[in-house]
């Protein structure tokens, strides 16, 4: 991906559909269209999965929480979402097996009753995923339990039910789908803000008029399509295109407190099934952390990111703590990160906590703005195809979707074992090449390969992590990474796990893409303050203190 050769082509080209937005729904988008033969511009305001898509709870599932609702209210639409989720679950593991993994969650109770409860559930849950190779759920002893989480409450513990979902790295697997977009004919890029449309004699939209942030450049991209793919902030590009729309989009917030990994001590996750508030809550391992959330939240979604605050880091710790045989103190956490739902409310008085995370797409018939709201990221491909789909009666046509057998960039003929290549041919520990495999792939050599160029590379960006100098050259050259932000936060996953290492590192890290992008002293200095800026403000809410 080469952001230069993007906007050039953005400039003078012609494209059959432009899409806005290239988070999880729009990067699926795109490499659907482009795959069907279109001609195919993908821009975001931000980096790649810089909102929504990289806030997740990493999970692929259908939701447990769903399918309990779905019975208790006689919802079918609640149904069809779990079924939905869990069709689409074995895709998204299957087309990127470095980014996503199968995931072991227990369920603690304490009765009887509440083990039957569950285990009964658990055991539907297995019966809607159809064609799936994740093993079946199991109601395990006491015993069997603190095997696998050996911290949790023996007094309250009565027993576990374990069942299986799926995790995956929702920034890079994002990352992924643009990249194989790109490949696929894509033309993509980052940091291009849309300020309006121009439109025809009869009032439909046949350009967008963005702004390259990057080079305060204005450009105006030609496209016979415009797809709206902006998540929670899908109001504002709907209303861009036609003010008399409805807004359609409640956005509602929800937040992750990181943790050492050490509080759990356990490859397995645990789902807490009661909360004050009505929700179910995770306790996640990821890169080497505990992660706990989510929350909910209603917001306006017009505010800065959203970011955890000390009530919040409260709630999450008081629901977890009396699972924990020790108490987690509020000192302990290490990170947390805030991101949007883009829930979908036909009915305003409804409370986000009762709205479904389905889909829709809306086409207005003025502008002839395609709009694909709501949805979640285990259905982003389902979304895509839906909307794609919709996309080709504009065109007269209807191509097959081949997504769902769509190979993702990293994933051509990966091998499990990749790692010890990488570890032996490049004299690399363990860590550092297993996390080189798991997060590019097939890919991971030409990574590990730049430390011959200049074996300073070898270093790492932390003492404490198996991020390595390496990365921050290849994601800047190969990655399309423009800021410190775009690597720490996004191509690594340093900032959402570790705020005071991620602070540390840097002046390391800008040196390293500083000589990739030509950055003089200067702008070495600036993108460090305002990366700084954003962690200690990060920092402040969370610790509650006013900067």
């Amino acid at each position: 991906m080469n952001r230069t050769t993007s906007v050039e082509r953005l400039k003078t080209e012609e494209f059959d559909i432009c899409i806005i937005g290239a988070g999880a729904s729009g990067a699926g988008c795109a490499l659907d269209a482009a795959l069907r033969g279109y001609k195919v511009a993908l821009i975001d305001r931000q980096d790649f999965a810089s909102e929504t898509s990289s806030k997740s709870t990493k999970l692929i599932h259908g939701g447990v929480r769903y399918l309990e609702q779905a019975f208790k209210k006689f919802d079918f639409a609640q149904l069809r979402q779990v079924r939905h989720g869990l069709e689409e679950r074995h895709t998204v593991l299957r087309n990127a097996p470095h980014l996503a993994r199968p995931l072991p969650l227990v369920t603690p109770v304490s009765s009887w009753f509440e083990g039957l409860y569950f285990s009964i559930g658990l055991r539907i849950y297995d019966r809607f995923a159809v064609d799936d190779t994740l093993p079946k759920s199991q109601w395990l002893t006491k015993e069997q339990v603190l095997a696998r989480i050996p911290t949790l409450n023996r007094k309250k513990l009565h027993s576990g039910v374990l069942y299986y979902d799926g995790q995956l790295d929702d920034a890079r697997y994002c990352l992924a789908l643009v990249q194989s977009a790109a490949e696929a004919g894509t033309a993509v890029a980052n940091y291009m803000e849309v300020r309006g449309f121009g439109f025809d004699q009869t009032g439909r939209i046949n350009s967008v008029r963005m702004v390259d942030l990057l080079t305060a450049a204005s450009l105006e991209v030609r496209a016979k399509l415009v797809i709206n793919c902006t998540g929670p902030f899908s109001d504002m590009v709907r209303l861009m295109a036609n003010p008399a729309l409805p807004e359609r989009i409640r956005p509602s917030k929800g937040v992750h407190a990181v943790l050492p990994w050490k509080l759990l001590q356990s490859d397995h996750a645990m789902l807490i099934p009661k909360t004050a508030d009505g929700r179910v809550v995770f306790a996640i391992p990821f890169e080497g952390a505990l992660m706990i959330g989510t929350t909910d939240t209603e917001t306006d979604g017009n505010s800065m990111e959203p970011s955890l605050n000390v009530t919040e880091k409260k709630y999450l710790l008081d629901t977890l703590n009396p699972y924990l045989e020790h108490k987690i103190s509020i000192g302990e956490v290490k990170s947390g990160f805030g991101g949007l739902r883009p829930l979908l409310a036909a009915d305003p008085s409804k409370s986000t906590k009762t709205l479904l995370r389905d889909h829709e797409i809306e086409v207005d018939e003025k502008s002839g703005l395609l709009s694909l709201l709501g949805g979640k990221w285990t259905t982003y491909r389902l979304m895509a195809k839906d909307t794609i789909d919709e996309a080709e009666v504009n065109f007269s046509k209807k191509n097959a979707c081949t997504t769902d057998k769509h190979i993702l960039a990293g994933a051509e003929n990966f091998d499990a074992d990749t790692w010890k290549q990488i570890r032996d041919t490049h004299n690399l520990e363990e860590d550092i090449a297993r996390h080189l495999a798991q997060k590019y792939g097939s890919r991971a050599q030409d990574v590990a390969a730049l430390i011959k160029q200049d074996p300073n590379l070898k270093s790492r960006v932390s003492a404490l992590y198996p991020f390595i100098l390496a990365e921050a050259a290849y994601c800047a050259r190969h990655e399309m990474a423009v800021t410190l932000r775009d690597f720490l936060a996004r191509r690594i996953r340093l900032e959402i796990v570790d705020w005071e290492e991620t602070l540390l590192s840097l002046p390391k890290v800008a040196a390293v893409m500083g000589a990739e992008l030509g950055w003089d002293e200067a702008e070495m200095k600036r993108q460090t303050e305002v990366y700084s800026a954003v962690l200690r403000k990060f920092m402040s809410d969370a610790d509650g203190d006013t900067l």
